[in-house]
């Protein structure tokens, strides 16, 4: 009797933990953020992977890989857990993509761009529009190429134009606005000298840096754009944010993680053409709208910034009025003002917002 209310007690907590409905759905983007294992077969997975689900009172959630060995299990064969994620994988082979269209200096194929990168023409090519939200020619149009490369055909992408190289780590999703609002994304907030700080992650990379007073006023600002947002746990989360933390206080280095960037084309101009502004100088808008190709879209360069959810990792920051002044910023002039100051070196940008 006493065994069989112990059994059950343990199926009930795992029911009501919420990682249990990510193991019941399979969910891709839980996979880094914990791992469950399996009492009776001594093997930890994935929440994604596609072995058959274990019953309740089995299961045992873990943070990581390593709480799970030291916890005396070892990893699944078939998903893989203690290597990169599938979806990381792709995502790095979409990325290495997006360089060569960026870079290239002679005509690509389809067929070309698709064996760099290791993967099958027509694979590649869906695989392409899943993670970027456009095909590989219209990925090359909004960098200045004209191409002429649909889904099956084998004809070439147009030299595209070289573009001054982003930081290193700085690593670029070009990805058409988020139509659904339902992304699953998860967040933590955190506190540095510009006050309260929010970081929020999907699974392609960090997708929100928001700045602010309150927490509370953060999480709606997010939910605004990820009404699905949920808050993160686990070490590699814990993990993020600290980098984001640092980061912030030291703006004039590389912030060494993947973002994922959401917006409209124009808007992913504007914001690349941020990102390539170094520590310590400004640009106007007028200078942005001309080094985007619109020299008569400013207002919508200064729309652009203003829409920009990557508090300094887009540095939009670094953009002024034409008459030199600071100007709006979505995070607070106060900010703006320390960022600057911090970026040019002044010791006293170092002191903590009041």
């Amino acid at each position: 009797m006493y065994k069989t209310a112990k059994i059950a007690a343990r199926a009930s907590a795992t029911l009501r933990d919420p990682r249990w409905s990510s193991v019941m759905a399979r969910d891709v983007s839980q996979d880094g953020l914990f791992v469950f294992a399996v009492a009776t077969t001594g093997i930890y997975c994935n929440p994604s992977c596609s072995s058959r689900r274990p019953r309740p009172e089995n299961v045992r959630f873990h943070t990581s890989c390593k709480d799970a060995e030291l916890a005396g299990f070892r990893p699944c064969r078939r998903c893989r857990p203690e290597q990169p994620a599938h979806q990381a994988r792709q995502a790095e082979r979409i990325v290495a993509a997006c360089r060569l269209i960026e870079a290239a200096k002679v005509p690509l194929t389809l067929e070309t761009l698709a064996r760099e990168v290791g993967l099958s023409r027509f694979y590649f090519h869906q695989l392409f529009k899943n993670h970027t939200g456009m095909t590989p020619r219209a990925y090359a149009l909004a960098h200045g190429a004209g191409a002429n490369v649909e889904r099956g055909d084998d004809l070439p992408l147009a030299q595209a134009t070289p573009l001054p190289e982003l930081p290193a780590g700085s690593e670029w999703f070009a990805r058409i606005p988020a139509r659904r609002r339902d992304v699953a994304v998860g967040y933590l907030c955190g506190q540095c000298s510009l006050g309260e700080v929010l970081v929020a992650r999907s699974e392609y990379g960090v997708c929100a840096i928001l700045l602010g007073d309150d927490p509370a006023v953060l999480r709606e600002e997010l939910l605004a754009s990820f009404a699905a947002a949920q808050p993160a746990q686990g070490a590699a989360a814990e993990q993020v944010l600290a980098r984001v933390l640092a980061f912030l206080e030291a703006p004039a280095e590389v912030l060494d993680l993947p973002l994922d960037v959401r917006g409209t084309v124009f808007q992913q101009r504007v914001w690349r053409a941020l990102q390539q502004i170094p520590p310590g100088a400004l640009l106007t808008y007028a200078q942005l709208a001309e080094r985007v190709g619109k020299p008569g879209s400013v207002r919508a360069v200064a729309n652009a910034c203003a829409a920009n959810l990557l508090a300094v990792a887009i540095p939009c920051h670094r953009a002024v009025r034409g008459d030199g002044g600071r100007s709006a910023y979505r995070w607070g002039a106060a900010r703006k003002k320390a960022l600057l100051e911090r970026e040019a070196g002044e010791p006293a940008a170092q002191a903590r917002l009041g």
